[in-house]
């Protein structure tokens, strides 16, 4: 009989509840967004963010559960996010999961969030192990080669900003509202984006290691060249330098997975996390993917953010590989994915960032 799994995510800013089965049937998929919570302050405060998550999870939840036709007694488990991300939110999906957990006696299995966008392709489109996941997305942009629910291989990551990071960022330097990726490739649709001369960091060197940060640093000095020769940024100027920053963000993305894809060459190239939303990176994907004769698989937009299904899914994966966690999980605002190799980032007492 096909398993059915309550996921729980509340790892940043989007408290998410979903009720998904083992044949990869999303019976319901709650998401309550914080971007008003945020709006003001140009980014996610995290006290503001654990807040709103401890307000909206059971709600969430109950909205689920009401949405599926299913009730507590029916699900075969609970799945949560129980890291990386902001560590008040991670705890707060964290203590309703255990709640839930000795309340029904259902098994409890906490999932690495990003675990559960690097499986999203599994859920959707049936994708068979192995394959080459590009997770790019607002903390995080790695090249992972996945031949299991645990079994993960990093081939290179972003060593400072991620994309994600960075398109908020850039949006701020502008004065673009948030949140800055979407709002900034509604601008560059707008922009010509050979205008002007942006650096593909790190395309100079071998490997599939990104650098995004030097890009956003030439953005700002763009964008008070402007300002000093004119007095100050015009709309169109805005809508140039947004142009000319996706398309170097496109551009080395698909270098780096034409390098990936040579390293560990993989019947199927998917994409996933928030920024994988982004029409204009999905296609510089789907081109080096034909190049290299790969599928590629990219999930609805819906499951490109934050969302619980992907951590349900991970859920049921994890459990049917004899995965059960007691009420010892430990919220991590840490938590690579690919534990051989060494960290990316730097690591200190709280762990390896990636």
């Amino acid at each position: 009989m096909s398993l059915t799994f309550l996921g729980i995510e509340s790892s940043c800013d989007d408290t998410a509840a979903a009720v998904v089965r083992e044949d990869g049937t999303i019976l319901a998929s709650v998401v309550a967004g914080q971007t008003d919570l945020h709006a003001d302050f140009g980014g996610v405060v995290p006290e503001i963010a654990a807040r709103a998550h401890a307000e909206k999870l059971d709600l969430c939840v109950e909205q689920a559960l009401s949405e599926a036709g299913v009730a507590l007694r029916d699900l075969d488990g609970i799945a949560v996010t129980a890291g990386p991300g902001l560590i008040g939110g991670v705890l707060a999906g964290v203590m309703l999961a255990k709640g839930l957990a000795v309340g029904t006696g259902l098994p409890l299995v906490g999932v690495n969030h990003l675990a559960g966008h690097a499986l999203t392709p599994r859920l959707t489109d049936q994708v068979a192990y192995p394959y080459l996941m590009l997770l790019v997305s607002g903390g995080h942009c790695q090249f992972l080669s996945v031949s299991g629910p645990e079994d993960f291989t990093r081939l290179g990551g972003t060593i400072d900003d991620a994309p994600g990071e960075a398109f908020d960022k850039v949006a701020k330097l502008l004065g673009i509202p948030q949140p800055g990726g979407p709002m900034v490739e509604e601008a560059a649709q707008r922009g010509n984006p050979k205008r002007f001369a942006f650096p593909r960091p790190l395309l100079d060197r071998p490997g599939c290691d990104m650098s995004f940060s030097g890009l956003k640093t030439a953005i700002l000095r763009q964008r008070d060249e402007l300002v000093a020769a004119q007095g100050g940024l015009h709309e169109q100027d805005r809508d140039d330098i947004c142009a000319g920053f996706q398309a170097a963000v496109a551009d080395v993305l698909a270098e780096k997975t034409r390098r990936a894809l040579a390293i560990a060459p993989a019947p199927t190239l998917a994409v996933a996390g928030g920024v994988a939303a982004n029409q204009t990176l999905r296609a510089a994907l789907q081109a080096v993917a034909a190049e290299a004769g790969a599928a590629f698989v990219a999930p609805p937009l819906r499951l490109c953010t934050d969302n619980a299904a992907m951590i349900a899914w991970a859920g049921i994966e994890a459990y049917n590989a004899g995965q059960r966690d007691g009420l010892d999980l430990m919220a991590r605002p840490r938590w690579p994915l690919d534990q051989k190799s060494a960290p990316m980032l730097g690591a200190g007492k709280r762990g390896a960032k990636a």
